[in-house]
């Protein structure tokens, strides 16, 4: 199955559209259970997305294939491997799938190298299947491809932002061996839902009703096409959803229609596409 779960609701109050917050550890327990059920093996999960790695250490995923991330690389290496035995701890697993570098900004810091070739061992350990990296710009792929060798990617892809696919990202990614997880697929809830939107995106309706024209005319539903968009480009190796609910999950997995050719609808303004900007 080439949908994986994000579990940032898991552990915070997330997204534009969530008007439930946190979830119980009764209802991410369903989710897990449901997201096993239709072969949803990977989730995605990070030390920093409040206590969601102790939620699903709770729950049970060692049958799960988890990717975590780590903290920024503020003070020193130790604390940041510290940070990642403490969330194998909190998971309750003695390795993981892939550990994502949080900030990409640390490649910046002097310490980096070290970090990495500390992180190299951990692989060579076994501690870690894969090394990465969780992005949100296209020169930021740039760089690291230009700099790095790594294994797996995070990246910000959906009908409204293409920058990776116009850009050539998608295919240098591939061309290089790696493995390409899409997150935003549905924009935090705003593809799904354009009713009662904060009056920041008034400066966008008349665009969204474009785009909910288009769609219509698809005859698909906003969640078959935001979600069924992203499933079909073949670079993309998962995409990340994050739900609030089981039925949520339910609800993207029926979505999903296999409908290949699906036309964007990009839109090039960063204060929309890039949800750290936002001022809502």
């Amino acid at each position: 199955m080439k949908l994986a779960l994000g579990t940032v609701q898991f552990g915070l109050d997330y997204g534009v559209a969530n008007q439930n917050g946190q979830i119980t550890i009764k209802e991410a327990s369903k989710i897990l259970e449901y997201a096993k059920k239709k072969n949803i093996e990977t989730l995605d999960t990070a030390s920093l997305y409040g206590n969601s790695e102790t939620i699903l250490g709770k729950i049970g995923v060692k049958d799960y294939q988890v990717i975590t991330k780590t903290i920024p690389l503020r003070k020193s290496v130790d604390e940041v491997l510290d940070n990642f035995y403490k969330s194998l701890e909190n998971l309750g697993i003695n390795h993981v799938e892939g550990l994502l570098i949080h900030d990409v900004n640390d490649i910046k810091n002097k310490d980096f190298d070290q970090l990495l070739s500390k992180l190299q061992a951990l692989k060579n350990e076994g501690l870690i299947d894969k090394i990465g990296f969780s992005t949100y710009t296209p020169e930021q792929i740039d760089f690291l491809l230009a700099n790095f060798e790594f294994d797996l990617i995070q990246v910000p892809l959906n009908v409204f932002d293409t920058r990776l696919i116009e850009g050539g990202q998608l295919r240098a990614l591939k061309d290089n061996g790696v493995e390409v997880h899409s997150r935003s697929v549905f924009l935090q809830g705003l593809l799904v839902n354009f009713h009662n939107l904060p009056e920041y995106f008034l400066p966008w309706q008349r665009r969204f009703n474009e785009y909910q024209l288009m769609v219509s005319e698809s005859n698909l539903s906003l969640l078959e096409y935001a979600v069924n968009f992203v499933l079909n480009i073949h670079e993309i190796d998962k995409v990340l959803v994050g739900v609030n609910s089981e039925l949520q999950l339910k609800e993207i997995v029926r979505a999903v229609k296999g409908c290949s050719n699906l036309e964007a609808f990009s839109i090039y303004d960063l204060t929309l596409i890039d949800p750290s900007l936002w001022k809502t």
